[in-house]
C-alpha cells in the first residue's frame, strides 16, 4: 500500500493517460508481410518477379528473372528468394541462370528489390550476334543475308532472330523467333519458318544471334535452410554446346551468400523435376521424370545415399513431393496416374499408394498446421483430402474418413457452365489459411471453341474458346463450401470471381483492365501449354493459390489473365471482425507490361503469372 500510494504521488500534474473513442473504422491493422509471384513474358524478353505487400493491397517491388521462370522459394529467414529461369521453350540454346533477389522492406509504397545476385551455369561460352543485311522468305525457307560471317554456327543448330519488322497485317512474329539453322555458308543463312507469305525486306533489319551455351533448363528450386538451396535441371542430352559435357540433366548447389554454385551433380537420363528437403536437412528428395525414380540425395555433397526409389508398376511422371513437419515421411504425387505415395524416410521404402481421382493429378500442398495434404487433380475436376498421419504404418488417412469418397470433394464449375457450354472445371492449386479455419481452391473452367457466355469476351477465332477462373472457399474443420457473398458475381455462386473487383486501370492507361461485369478471358497460348508430362516449356501452374502468412488475404495468379487477383479473407471494420464474412475479391494486381507486340486493339500485354509463394 505504501508503494502503490508513493507511485500515485509522483504522478502530480504531469502525465495523466485517457483513452479518447475514435468514431471511425480504423484501417486493417494487420502486420506487414510479402507474397512473391513470377511471371513470363513474351518470347525472347526477360520475365520477372513481383512482390506483393499484404497490408497495402499492392506490389512493391519488380524485376527481370531470366527467360521464362519456373519456379522460386525463399529462405526460411526470408532474407531471400531465389527464381529458376530455364528458357527450353524459347531456344534450345538459350541462357539459363537463377536470379536471387533480397526482398523489399515492409513498405506499403514501392521501395524495389535489394541487392539481386545472378548465378550462371558453367561450360558457358559468348554469344555471336550480327546484324541482318537484308531478308526474304520463299515457301517456308526463309534466306537472310547477314552483315558478317557467324564463325560458330553450323546447320542443326539454333538460332535466334529479332527485332525483324514486322510487316502491317501480320498477327504472328513474322521472321522474328528461334529456329534451327537449315543451312550456312559465309554470309547466308537460311531456316524454314512456319509463317508463310512474308514481304522480302530488301534493308533488312534485326539481328541474328548464335548462344553458344549449354542449356540446363533449371525448372525447380528449394531449401529448408539458410546456407543451401537447390536446383534441379530438365538438363539436355548431347547438346552441341555442352562440349565436355553428355548430359545436364542434374542437381545445382547454390551459395545463397554468394553468386556462385560450388557443385554440380549430374544424373543422365533422370530429367528431375522437383524436388523436396526434409526439415530435418538431412534428405534431399529428387522426383526423376525420365526415370520414373525418387533419389534421395544427400544436402551436403549432392550424393546419393541410397539407391534410387523405383515408383511401383503403372505409375509415372513423377511432379510434386512435400515433407511432413517431423521428417519421418515425404509424400510424391506421380501424374501419370494419380496416385499419391508415402516414402519412410528412415528406410526410404513406399509404404502405402493412395489413388487421387487418376490420371492428371498436378499438386499436393502441405498444411503443417493442421498436418494435412490437399491434391488436386484437374483432370477429375476434384480435391482429395488426407489428415498426414492416423494410417496403417502412420500414413495419411482420408477426410473425412471412411466416406465412401475417399476423401474426394468435386469442385463445381461456375454456375454459368452447362455440360453444354463449359467444359469440366479444372482446380489445379490450394492455399490453407495458416490460422487452419479454411482452404481455398483455384480452379478454372474452359469453353468449347468459338464459344464464351461472357458477353465481354470474343473469342478471336474459332480455334479458341474462353477461361473463367474461380477461387472456391471451404471450412477446413467440415469441409464444406463456404457460399460466395452477395456482393461477388453471382453468376458463379458458390464460388468467387476473379476478375469483378474494382476494376483496375493499367497504369498510365485510362481504360480499365476488366469490364464491370466481366468473369472470362480469352486463353493466352503460353498458359494453354499442356504440361502432361512436365516440361520447361510449359507454366508450372494456369492458376497457383498463396495465403498470407497472417490469414488476412489469399491471392490467386491467373496466367491468361496477367493479373493476380487479392481476395480479402477478413474484415476489416471493427463490427465484424472475426466474422469472416467477407471473402471478397479486393483488386485485381496487374503485373508488369510485356516488352513484345501490343495487344490487337493497341493495348500493352501483360505477362503471365505462373507461380506464387509466400513469403514472410
Amino acid at each position: 500500500m505504501v508503494l502503490a500510494t508513493l507511485v500515485w504521488l509522483a504522478c502530480g500534474q504531469v502525465y495523466r493517460p485517457v483513452v479518447i473513442p475514435i468514431n471511425i473504422t480504423p484501417p486493417n491493422t494487420s502486420n506487414f508481410h510479402a507474397v512473391y509471384g513470377i511471371s513470363k513474358n513474351s518470347a525472347f524478353y526477360p520475365g520477372t518477379a513481383v512482390q506483393i505487400d499484404v497490408s497495402g493491397d499492392s506490389e512493391i517491388a519488380q524485376a527481370n528473372a531470366g527467360l521464362n521462370p519456373t519456379h522460386m522459394a525463399i529462405l526460411p529467414n526470408f532474407s531471400r528468394l531465389f527464381v529458376a529461369s530455364g528458357a527450353g521453350n524459347l531456344c534450345p540454346a538459350a541462357t539459363d541462370v537463377v536470379t536471387s533477389y533480397a526482398p523489399a522492406a515492409d513498405s506499403t509504397s514501392a521501395t524495389g528489390f535489394g541487392t539481386i545476385l545472378t548465378y550462371s551455369y558453367p561450360n558457358a561460352g559468348t554469344s555471336e550476334t550480327v546484324n541482318i543485311a537484308s531478308i526474304s522468305e520463299s515457301a517456308n525457307l526463309v534466306t537472310a543475308i547477314l552483315s558478317a560471317p557467324l564463325p560458330n554456327a553450323v546447320a542443326g543448330q539454333s538460332i535466334t532472330i529479332s527485332n525483324v519488322p514486322i510487316p502491317s497485317g501480320v498477327t504472328s512474329g513474322g521472321y522474328n523467333g528461334c529456329f534451327p539453322i537449315a543451312a550456312i555458308t559465309g554470309t547466308t543463312l537460311q531456316y524454314v519458318d512456319s509463317t508463310t507469305g512474308l514481304p522480302a525486306l530488301p534493308s533488312g533489319g534485326g539481328t541474328a544471334n548464335l548462344p553458344i551455351f549449354c542449356p540446363y533448363l533449371p525448372d525447380y528450386v528449394t531449401t529448408a535452410s539458410n546456407a543451401s538451396v537447390y536446383v534441379a535441371n530438365f538438363g539436355v542430352e548431347n547438346s552441341i554446346n555442352c562440349t565436355d559435357i553428355a548430359s545436364t540433366d542434374s542437381v545445382a548447389l547454390l551459395n545463397p551468400a554468394q553468386a556462385s554454385i560450388p557443385n554440380i551433380q549430374y544424373y543422365p537420363g533422370t530429367h528431375p523435376v522437383a524436388m523436396v528437403e526434409t526439415p530435418d536437412l538431412v534428405n534431399l528428395y529428387v522426383l526423376n521424370q525420365g526415370t520414373n525414380t525418387i533419389s534421395d540425395l544427400s544436402p551436403v555433397d549432392l550424393t546419393p545415399l541410397t539407391n534410387p526409389i523405383a515408383l511401383p508398376t503403372g505409375s509415372t511422371n513423377p511432379v510434386w513431393a512435400v515433407s511432413r513437419l517431423d521428417a519421418r515421411r515425404v509424400f510424391v504425387l506421380t501424374e501419370g496416374d494419380g496416385v499419391l505415395h508415402t516414402i519412410d524416410t528412415g528406410s526410404n521404402t513406399i509404404i502405402s499408394n493412395l489413388p487421387v481421382g487418376g490420371p492428371g493429378a498436378n499438386y499436393v500442398a502441405y498444411d503443417s498446421n493442421l498436418n494435412r495434404l490437399y491434391v488436386t487433380n484437374p483432370a477429375a475436376s476434384s480435391i482429395f483430402v488426407f489428415a498426414a498421419t492416423g494410417g496403417a504404418n502412420d500414413t495419411p488417412v482420408p477426410l473425412p474418413a471412411g466416406t465412401a469418397t475417399g476423401g474426394q470433394i468435386i469442385i463445381s464449375a461456375p454456375s454459368v457452365c452447362t455440360p453444354s457450354t463449359c467444359n469440366p472445371v479444372a482446380p489445379v492449386s490450394v492455399a490453407a489459411l495458416p490460422d487452419g479455419s479454411r482452404f481455398y481452391v483455384a480452379s478454372y473452367a474452359t469453353t468449347p471453341p468459338g464459344t464464351c457466355p461472357d458477353t465481354n469476351v470474343t473469342p478471336s477465332s474459332t480455334a479458341i474458346g474462353c477461361i473463367i477462373p474461380q477461387v472456391t472457399i471451404y471450412y477446413a474443420a467440415s469441409l464444406t463450401v463456404k457460399p460466395a457473398p452477395s456482393s461477388a458475381n453471382s453468376l458463379l455462386a458458390p464460388s468467387l470471381s476473379l476478375l469483378t473487383a474494382s476494376m483496375p486501370t493499367i497504369p498510365g492507361q485510362g481504360f480499365p483492365l476488366f469490364a464491370a461485369s466481366q468473369y472470362a478471358i480469352a486463353p493466352a497460348p503460353y498458359c494453354s501449354i499442356s504440361n502432361v508430362p512436365y516440361t520447361p516449356s510449359a507454366p508450372r501452374f494456369r492458376m497457383s493459390a498463396a495465403a498470407s502468412p497472417d490469414s488476412t488475404h489469399v491471392y490467386a495468379s491467373i496466367c491468361d489473365a496477367g493479373v493476380v487477383a487479392d481476395v480479402q479473407t477478413v474484415s476489416i471494420s471493427i463490427a465484424s471482425e472475426g466474422s469472416n464474412s467477407p471473402d471478397i475479391l479486393k483488386t485485381d494486381l496487374a503485373v508488369p507490361y510485356t516488352v513484345g507486340p501490343p495487344l490487337a486493339n493497341g493495348e500493352p500485354a501483360l505477362q503471365n503469372p505462373s507461380f506464387l509463394l509466400t513469403g514472410q
